[in-house]
């Protein structure tokens, strides 16, 4: 049975400004989205779901469909505020969905065989996708999963400090925890994070996730029983949100499962603010001339 893409393209795009998940990129308009399905088809994904709000999937099938039919099966489900059907019966106010936890409980009737979440505007490269499917496939348990750990110094930005989620790795090559860096930057040809005011050094092979994940359906069933308890605990915090990272931070720690860290060599670039879509474009039209693409993805 071959894995699942599932895409997290539900997000409003607020400091964007539009729908970037759909916004063109390529030489002939592809989004992101475009060249992480071209990847994953590439190394042996079987299908891709499209985890949106209900309101873009005229948008969505429009794009995608005429692409990606014959190439892969697609399917589309949606992340809303219905608490009722995690047994919530108190109305708990929201003005943006619970976060990426809580979007892939929305593929929980859909998915039944190993998968991977990434984001909807970012760019991973083949590498990553050709290794998650080799560890979905070959090694990927109910209590055994997976990150992609990128290389700190292949995810930085040009416009400013970014933040990272910095991987401590232990000798098996297994996740330890996941530390939240707010502000890493490059300097003098070294790699900073900054935290209350004083600079530490980064290496700049480091590990750090770019939401990168491989699961099983198992975990369908543990993320929800942590997302009601974190609706629960967060009802008077509308601005909470129940991240992928709490996940595995809970795991590890129970000792209910281990993620192993798989690295890449890839360079990882995304796009956050509007000043950031030349810089996307350019690094395309770079793997366009390189060979990585054709000039025609789909042709």
């Amino acid at each position: 049975m071959k894995p699942t893409l599932l895409i997290l393209a539900a997000g409003m795009a607020s400091r964007y400004g539009s729908m970037k998940q759909i916004d063109g990129f390529g030489p002939n308009g592809e989004t992101i989205i475009d060249y992480s399905i071209y990847d994953a088809i590439k190394a042996g994904f079987g299908k891709v779901v499209f985890i949106i709000k209900e309101e873009f999937v005229d948008n969505f099938k429009s794009i995608f469909e005429p692409k990606l039919n014959g190439r892969i099966e697609t399917d589309y489900v949606f992340q809303n505020f219905d608490l009722k059907q995690f047994g919530i019966e108190e109305e708990i106010y929201r003005e943006k969905p619970w976060g990426t936890a809580h979007a892939i409980l929305s593929a929980r009737k859909v998915v039944k065989e190993p998968f991977c979440v990434i984001n909807a505007d970012d760019y991973y490269g083949y590498d990553a996708f050709k290794k998650m499917v080799d560890f979905l496939s070959d090694e990927a348990s109910d209590s055994n999963f997976s990150i992609i750990g990128y290389e700190v110094g292949k995810t930085l930005s040009e416009f400013g400090a970014v933040s990272r989620g910095v991987c401590k790795v232990d000798a098996s090559g297994n996740l330890e925890e996941i530390i939240e860096r707010t502000k890493v930057y490059p300097k003098d040809d070294k790699i900073f994070y900054e935290e209350d005011g004083e600079e530490f050094p980064l290496s700049f092979d480091t590990p750090v996730s770019m939401n990168f994940w491989g699961f099983t359906p198992a975990v369908f069933n543990i993320t929800e029983k942590l997302f009601v308890e974190f609706a629960l605990a967060n009802k008077e915090k509308p601005k909470a949100e129940f991240f992928i990272p709490l996940i595995g931070e809970n795991l590890v720690k129970t000792g209910e499962a281990t993620f192993k860290v798989v690295p890449t060599s890839n360079k990882w670039f995304g796009v956050t603010y509007k000043e950031d879509k030349p810089y996307v474009q350019d690094s395309i039209n770079q793997l366009v001339k390189n060979g990585t693409y054709p000039e025609k993805l789909w042709s």
